[in-house]
């Protein structure tokens, strides 16, 4: 049988999902943080059967899927001109754009202060204040993984290494090879933010689910990570 994409309506919602047949003998549902669902179905199992079990589990997905809504970056679109405020660490600072020889992106008092010959060109200032974004973010991340890292010693896992990489629905995630990707947006969060998602997914070397003892690790380093992920949904917007 060939794999294929449906659908399952739930309440108002439509959740989309995709099957891939392959030789097992149980059949598994598992929700992505991209919020892709996938279903693995042995070989020759009907699309009822399938469809069945997919409205079986619907209120779990679901959850899932709210779940990892938390972690999609909600920052609007920026427009890069002069007197627009942009965040850093929780705190609102305004953009200076000045015509110099120089391109040059500085944090002077409540400023962001922009240099460069092509003071009129919005992508030349976007390019600036990302890569000052990416360098700060990852230095800002480093330090904070070492004390989070410090905190929960007892998870016995490796040190981890911090990749930097720019995600559209998702503030963080862990590779199979034991690193923790961040966005570099989160660096526009306030720092107990940044500790939570670097908690989040040091866990997460542990413990690969969401279970209920995934929680329990969570909640035994950071007993406060629910009110931290509320702060998360209000700080970046």
């Amino acid at each position: 049988m060939n794999n294929y994409s449906s659908s399952l309506k739930y309440g108002r919602d439509h959740i989309a999902f995709e099957v891939i047949y392959a030789n097992r003998k149980t059949m598994e549902i598992a929700v992505h943080p991209d919020a892709g669902v996938i279903v693995k179905a042995p070989a020759g199992t009907s699309s009822d059967r399938i469809a069945a079990r997919m409205a079986k589990r619907a209120r779990w997905i679901r959850k899932q899927l709210n779940y990892f809504q938390q972690f999609v970056p909600r920052t609007p679109p920026r427009r890069y001109v002069g007197g627009e405020t942009h965040l850093y660490l929780g705190r609102q600072y305004r953009l200076k754009i000045r015509k110099r020889n120089d391109s040059d992106v500085k944090l002077k008092g409540a400023y962001f202060q922009i240099s460069t010959p092509d003071s009129k060109n919005r992508e030349v200032i976007k390019g600036l204040i990302d890569d000052w974004y990416k360098e700060h973010a990852r230095k800002i991340f480093v330090q904070r993984l070492e004390i989070c890292f410090e905190k929960a010693k007892s998870l016995k896992v490796p040190f981890p290494k911090i990749r930097i990489r720019k995600m559209s629905r998702r503030w963080g995630s862990c590779s199979k090879a034991g690193d923790i990707l961040l966005n570099p947006e989160l660096v526009k969060a306030p720092l107990y933010c940044i500790d939570y998602v670097i908690m989040h997914e040091l866990c997460h070397l542990k413990v690969h689910t969401h279970s209920n003892s995934y929680f329990r690790l969570l909640s035994k380093y950071m007993p406060d990570w629910e009110w931290r992920k509320e702060r998360l949904e209000r700080a970046v917007v």
